[in-house]
């Protein structure tokens, strides 16, 4: 990273900074997009992020730099989001996902401006974007804004079928993603609104996919991770570029030699419950472990015989 400069088209809250030097002072403001910078500028080849959590305990990772380029030019190939891009970051640059909006603006020229982090971050500002990523609250919670958004990528969560029925008549294109730190962000994408809608993942350029025994999805990026990643993730495979997610493999409950994954059940029920709602599990001398609904809001009559609509046998809560 010696000698490495951002893209001479390359905007920050519209100032051009001709320096690593004006640009660490431009950014005193934030303390994270600070020390990010000042790390990614310090001559090294790696810089040193932390897993988010969501599927284990957090953990220190060290990702080359020259594979975060990479990724950057995969996306800006992707999304064809060329240089003079503009874009807004309103993600934290503490994890992954902030830290790659920053690479991108710098390794493609784009006209990058920061927001505080926020659930509603399009209050912060009257602007309209090319690009932004969120997270789906915050998507949530910019429903009626999200038009100054040309693209927008949604990851860090699931996107619930509730939030994917709002999103159909805004004009933003709305993409989920699929990806984890050590993929250096997404390497798969799939969308979300209008008649590209889809639940198909599609790899990003230079990415490919198989499966192991589990039926859990292996990924293949050499462009950014020098190893394969065997994930937790069961998907049906379509073909090496293209999957479904269904769920995940820690979580499937074994009920009678029955596998069952609740993510699938859960989203069954999303809309024909119209409440938030969770499949769980209980133990079961009989069947080893037996399917459990659990609903949040007020208490309510609930008859198994009525799941039955959207549900098939094994399905049914017990």
């Amino acid at each position: 990273m010696i000698g490495f400069l951002p893209h001479k088209e390359f905007r920050l809250n519209g100032k051009h900074l001709a320096s690593v030097r004006e640009l660490l002072s431009e950014v005193t403001y934030d303390a994270d997009i600070f020390e990010f910078l000042q790390n990614w500028f310090d001559g090294s080849d790696t810089i040193t992020v932390f897993t988010s959590g969501s599927t284990g305990k957090p953990k220190a990772i060290a990702l080359q730099k020259q594979a975060m380029i990479r990724s950057a030019q995969a996306t800006g190939a992707y999304f064809h989001l060329p240089e003079k891009t503009t874009a807004l970051l309103c993600l934290p640059v503490k994890y992954i996902a902030g830290k790659m909006m920053l690479v991108r603006a710098m390794v493609l020229g784009w006209h990058l401006d920061t927001v505080p982090v926020d659930s509603t971050p399009l209050k912060n500002t009257t602007k309209s974007y090319d690009f932004s990523a969120m997270v789906p609250l915050q998507l949530d919670h910019s429903i009626d804004e999200i038009h100054r958004i040309k693209k927008l990528i949604v990851g860090g969560g699931a996107v619930s079928e509730s939030l994917i029925a709002k999103i159909q008549q805004v004009p933003t294109q709305i993409y989920a993603t699929y990806g984890m730190t050590e993929t250096v962000t997404h390497v798969a994408v799939r969308a979300l609104n209008h008649n590209e809608k889809t639940e198909l993942y599609e790899a990003l350029p230079g990415v490919s996919f198989r499966t192991d025994e589990r039926d859990c999805l292996v990924i293949s990026a050499p462009k950014v991770s020098e190893s394969i990643l065997v994930t937790n993730d069961i998907v049906e495979l379509i073909d090496e570029q293209h999957f479904v997610w269904k769920g995940r493999a820690d979580n499937v409950i074994n009920s009678g030699g029955v596998k069952l994954i609740p993510e699938q059940i859960e989203k069954k029920l999303e809309n024909f419950l119209n409440q938030r709602c969770m499949i769980a599990s209980l133990p079961d001398e009989e069947l080893g472990e037996k399917l459990i609904l659990v609903i949040e809001g007020e208490k309510r009559e609930l008859k198994r015989e009525n799941l039955k609509q959207v549900l098939s046998k094994f399905e049914v809560p017990k």
